[in-house]
């Protein structure tokens, strides 16, 4: 458990928030919330002094709490950087007439986009630097790039950025040519950005007042944003609307979904004034996306099989749809990529990545690309030109670095174009990797855990385990240097691939959603339980962390099996799930319906959420020690969650361990941006972690 301080300062008093009587009643249940007064009324805007002042007495507590700890703080965060190869590019990739490639130099937090002419020699003269963040966040407390896009004359620039985590991102254009911004600026997007019309036009989403976006508008270039027009408009405030261009770049391609249904219109990139072809109308629970070639629509839905088919139809009868590839409960079908001479399907085969090469005009010859270990994360990436011969790929493990790949679809070869440096040192043959099947509670669900560890390792010392479980989103067995820090230290370090993701196929996903949702936490707790029986580590030895529903998920884990815990971390945690889904006016909540029901309709909903939501189920018990982190500016988990959740959590539990809430005031969701600047924090969660365990740092 905990280890005693050494710090020879003062103890202060952590700070404790004001109550203040408030409650709200549905399905005739009043619920009593009195913290809910730390929600800013002004919202997104945050300026109560009350608010802020408490914000920042937590900061202040945290700061204290950690000032011993700044000595491994910095040494683990030299450590981190020195894995990293500060000057540093990536393997370029052909596009048209050019190669493009990112660079970061020594030092930089931030990238630098650069290309040169196919034609031109690799000697740096001919080197054209087409965006620099490094610029562009100068003097900013945060940076971050969202869209990117080159228009298909090779002649300007379309981006995005967003200076203050809020996730609104401001567009601007560049001439390529003179290197002279444009006067266009589109503030108020979250999007992709797709040129159109001969490079006339620039198709994007705003962000509306509630962060939904339930549009795709069209920009004309030079004309003032008064005279955009809206493409497509989304009447349901539970579905987000998104554009991309098809592979041929014939089509501009206007997707509409929300957690499980799907609809799609096709506009001619040429013609984007022309009205759009509706492939099919939506269907509750159907999920489909579309790609063309010569004629032929290529759709990926989960109509007949929730692991997903591929299906063909013709432009001219766009919602008669032919089976191509069945869905099958082994073969989980995640993706489609078309090219002119042959297609790429991506999926997973009993929970392991799988890519398949396969022919248009030879449907039962399959290519399936051979890697090299027995668990890896692998997938296309980077590949945009519709006539190839060869793929770029990505592939890493838990204890191979990272690498990019060139697959040569004649001769099916992999070409290794790049493994990741590590200019401290790595060597993998220390480490070991293993996949585990943990039997669940019920008896008969087989859960999959990856582990890495040392050689070297003791048994039964500390260990490690993150989770997520939720939204379908599977958490691949990567490699990580930050990790490295923990394992050389004697910990294994675990990924529960726990119910909630789809992991193991569609029906991973919905056995950990809606009225099964509760086995997203119990699988873990299992996960967690099971280890120990294996002898890798003991109760009261394990970390464990996850961020925003993978918060939910340890403050879930942290009500029902405290003793389990040596430390939690919980990042941007989702923990007010019940008073967040009762708001239909928060930018996510109708979107999140279909994820984890609706309270304000549903009383079985209302009363399950309320039965596992962590900010509910706070108790008067012990509990392990906890960091938690916010973002003030963040849409997706609003700041006050968390720290409604701390102010809760010190009021009731009965422990004397550490509790501390870190929000960065000029920051969202995913923290401090910068590749160094993350880095830090992370270093912050290891030293609390190392610190609240006993582990020599």
């Amino acid at each position: 458990m905990r280890a005693m301080t050494t710090s020879t300062q003062t103890r202060i008093a952590p700070p404790k928030a004001a109550k203040k009587p408030h409650s709200v009643t549905h399905h005739g249940v009043t619920v009593e919330d009195d913290y809910a007064w730390l929600r800013d009324p002004g919202y997104p805007e945050v300026k109560d002094a009350g608010v802020l002042a408490h914000l920042e007495a937590e900061n202040a507590w945290f700061k204290h709490r950690m000032a011993d700890q700044q000595g491994v703080i910095d040494a683990l965060f030299k450590e981190m950087r020195a894995r990293i190869k500060e000057a540093d590019k990536s393997v370029p990739q052909k596009d048209g007439d050019f190669l493009y490639w990112i660079e970061f130099e020594e030092g930089a937090e931030y990238k630098k986009w650069w290309r040169r002419p196919v034609a031109a020699p690799a000697d740096g003269n001919a080197d054209q630097l087409i965006l620099d963040e490094v610029a562009l966040a100068e003097g900013k407390e945060y940076f971050r790039l969202g869209a990117i896009s080159v228009s298909q004359n090779g002649k300007l620039l379309a981006y995005s950025v967003d200076d203050n985590g809020s996730e609104r991102f401001t567009v601007r254009i560049r001439n390529l040519e003179t290197g002279e911004l444009l006067a266009d600026e589109i503030p108020g997007t979250l999007s992709s950005l797709v040129w159109v019309a001969s490079d006339t036009g620039l198709v994007y989403s705003l962000a509306n007042e509630n962060w939904r976006t339930d549009n795709a508008r069209l920009h004309w270039l030079g004309k003032p944003n008064s005279e955009d027009v809206e493409l497509y408009h989304e009447d349901d405030e539970g579905f987000r609307v998104g554009a991309s261009m098809s592979a041929n770049e014939h089509w501009l391609i206007i997707g509409a979904s929300d957690h499980e249904t799907s609809e799609v219109r096709l506009v001619p990139l040429a013609d984007p004034l022309a009205a759009p072809l509706l492939v099919k109308p939506r269907q509750k629970g159907v999920e489909y996306d579309v790609d063309e070639r010569d004629g032929t629509l290529y759709i990926h839905c989960n109509d007949t099989h929730e692991n997903f088919r591929v299906a063909t139809a013709l432009l001219s009868a766009p919602g008669e749809w032919t089976t191509l590839i069945e869905g099958t409960a082994r073969f989980y079908i995640t993706g489609l990529e078309l090219f002119r001479d042959f297609y790429v399907v991506e999926g997973r085969l009993d929970g392991l990545d799988r890519i398949e090469v396969r022919y248009y005009d030879d449907p039962a010859r399959i290519e399936p690309i051979a890697f090299p270990e027995e668990s890896y994360s692998a997938g296309t990436g980077g590949n945009p030109e519709w006539v190839a011969d060869r793929l770029r790929l990505s592939y890493e493990s838990m204890v191979s670095p990272a690498t990019t790949y060139d697959y040569h679809v004649a001769d099916r070869r992999l070409e290794v174009l790049k493994v990741q440096e590590i200019p401290s040192g790595y060597d993998a043959s220390l480490y070991v990797t293993e996949r585990l099947m943990v039997t669940a509670r019920d008896g008969k669900t087989h859960v999959p855990v990856s582990i890495v560890y040392r050689k070297d390792r003791k048994a039964g010392g500390p260990l490690h385990l993150y989770g997520y479980g939720a939204y379908g989103i599977a958490i691949d067995p990567g490699f990580s240097t930050s990790r490295l820090s923990l394992v050389d230290r004697g910990f294994a370090y675990a990924i529960a691939h726990i119910r909630g993701g789809d992991d193991l196929g569609r029906a991973w996903y919905k056995a950990g959603k809606l009225e099964q949702r509760t086995n997203t936490f119990t699988d873990f707790v299992d996960v967690a339980q099971a280890l120990i029986d294996k002898g890798y580590t003991k109760a009261g030895t394990i970390s464990i962390s996850g961020g925003s529903a993978g918060g939910e998920l340890m403050g879930a884990v942290a009500n029902s099996d405290p003793l389990l815990w040596g430390a939690v971390v919980a990042h941007v945690p989702f923990v007010d799930v019940l008073a967040t889904m009762l708001d239909a006016s928060l930018p996510l909540t109708p979107g999140e319906w279909p994820e984890w029901g609706n309270p304000i309709e549903d009383k079985a909903a209302f009363d399950l959420i309320r039965s596992y939501s962590p900010y509910d189920q706070v108790r008067a018990q012990a509990y392990p020690p906890i960091m938690v982190t916010a973002g003030l500016n963040d849409p997706r988990v609003t700041y006050w969650e968390p720290a409604k959740w701390v102010a809760k959590l010190r009021e009731l539990k009965t422990d004397n361990n550490d509790l501390i809430l870190k929000t960065n005031m000029g920051a969202g969701h995913g923290g401090k941006s910068g590749r160094f600047e993350s880095l830090k924090e992370t270093a912050e969660e290891f030293a609390f972690i190392l610190w609240q365990l006993g582990v020599t740092p």
